[in-house]
């Protein structure tokens, strides 16, 4: 593995006597895709709040982006040294096209002017693959992928270090997955770190270089995919006895 980019240590994380995240530790290596896997309510998407800080950070632990702990550091600021993250809520601004929505997010993510938003569009754009006949759509008018390419390229457009997708394969059609593999493949090629939560194992294993599997808020198992699907303990807990 390169050098990590990403450094969680014992991350903890309790709701009264609910401990949701139970002394997590992993490590992401810079250009890497990492996969986290594991069934409902196991903590992946309150372990991706806790390295965001949106809406909280962790009870106890430390987490490290590129060198720096970032654990108590306000969400704007982790986001601007160049950790973005996507939710699995689709969000988009239904009443402007593609193009206004990514000319917001340039300005606002990005903190670039107007001209230089525009150029830099239209690469993101080009980035997710999106079709250019299609720019000038309403974002309602999207269909389910294209919402997702457009919720990817507006986390682009900030031009992350590390881009952190929380189920982006969720309500997509087998040929749309395939599109979707592609895409993350370009982006991590482009030289963007990617953090992968996802239920489709498929694109999980196609994609990811190194794996973790939560349960119960604990690292059931790690390493590689092919190894980790293969874990006893794994297909007890999650894959309900075998792949």
């Amino acid at each position: 593995m390169t050098n990590a980019i990403i450094e969680v240590v014992d991350a903890c994380k309790s709701f009264g006597g609910l401990k949701a995240v139970k002394d997590v530790s992993f490590t992401v290596g810079t250009g890497e895709i990492f996969g986290i896997a594991g069934p409902n309510g196991s903590g992946k998407s309150t372990l991706f709040n806790l390295m965001t800080g949106i809406p909280y950070g962790p009870t106890s632990g430390e987490i490290r982006f590129d060198g720096n702990r970032i654990d108590r550091k306000p969400a704007h600021a982790i986001a601007r040294s160049g950790l973005c993250r996507t939710f699995q809520k689709d969000a988009e601004f239904p009443d402007l096209t593609v193009r206004e929505t990514l000319l917001v997010s340039a300005v606002y993510n990005g903190d670039l002017s107007a001209s230089k938003a525009t150029n830099e569009a239209q690469s993101v754009l080009e980035l997710a693959q999106f079709d250019p006949n299609r720019v000038d759509m309403l974002s309602s008018e999207l269909s389910v992928y294209e919402k997702k390419q457009l919720m990817i390229a507006s986390a682009l457009i900030s031009k992350p270090k590390v881009l952190m997708l929380d189920e982006p394969a969720s309500g997509l059609t087998k040929p749309e997955i395939a599109k979707l593999d592609a895409l993350l493949l370009g982006v991590n090629r482009a030289g963007v770190t990617i953090l992968l939560i996802e239920h489709v194992l498929s694109l999980l294993l196609s994609v990811s270089q190194r794996l973790i599997v939560l349960n119960q808020g604990a690292i059931l198992a790690q390493g590689l995919p092919a190894d980790v699907v293969k874990d006893p303990a794994v297909a007890e807990a999650y894959l309900g006895g075998g792949v």
